[in-house]
């Protein structure tokens, strides 16, 4: 959690219109593409964690695909995108390729904190982990967390204390 009571000197007021990009084929092949909050697949407890705890305003479901991945990154309307899903070492799990190349900067750090946390509480399976956060050339930001209901727990209790500070100095307000 952050060690500033409120705000951090160097946040803006600024609006954060957040939204969620499920990548799972399996799903995928259930339901097709979904978009829509109230939309959500029964089965994407993930993604409704997310949905809740940040206040997104829209979702779309997608497979296991570069293209897809970032059409979808690019498609919802907002500031932040939150991907779900797809962060693995399998040969099918692309979410970070495909976040990476639209990224202008890596936002190191959350990634780091994220092992680091993950590794105080599942141990050294943390090494798994690909979770990564970035700019957009556009100032949007984007955190790519994997699709398990903790690790989806675990992102957003990092994000939601210094998702208005990221933001301030991603869209350069501060």
């Amino acid at each position: 959690m952050s060690s500033y009571p409120n705000a951090h000197p160097h946040e803006t007021d600024v609006e954060v219109k957040a939204g969620v990009v499920s990548v799972s084929t399996t799903r995928f092949k259930k339901y097709g593409r979904v978009r829509g909050v109230n939309k959500i697949p029964q089965d994407d407890e993930s993604s409704k964690i997310v949905v809740k705890e940040l206040g997104c305003v829209d979702y779309i479901l997608v497979e296991d695909s570069i293209p897809e991945i970032i059409k979808a990154i690019f498609d919802l309307n907002c500031n932040t995108v939150i991907t779900v899903g797809g962060t693995g070492i399998t040969p099918k799990d692309v979410t970070v390729e495909a976040v990476r190349a639209v990224l202008k900067k890596e936002i190191e750090g959350f990634g780091e904190i994220f092992r680091y946390e993950s590794y105080r509480e599942i141990g050294v399976h943390a090494v798994l982990s690909r979770a990564i956060a970035g700019v957009l050339e556009n100032g949007n930001v984007v955190f790519c967390l994997p699709g398990s209901k903790k690790a989806v727990e675990l992102g957003v209790r990092l994000i939601k204390p210094v998702l208005k500070h990221v933001l301030s100095h991603a869209k350069g307000l501060r």
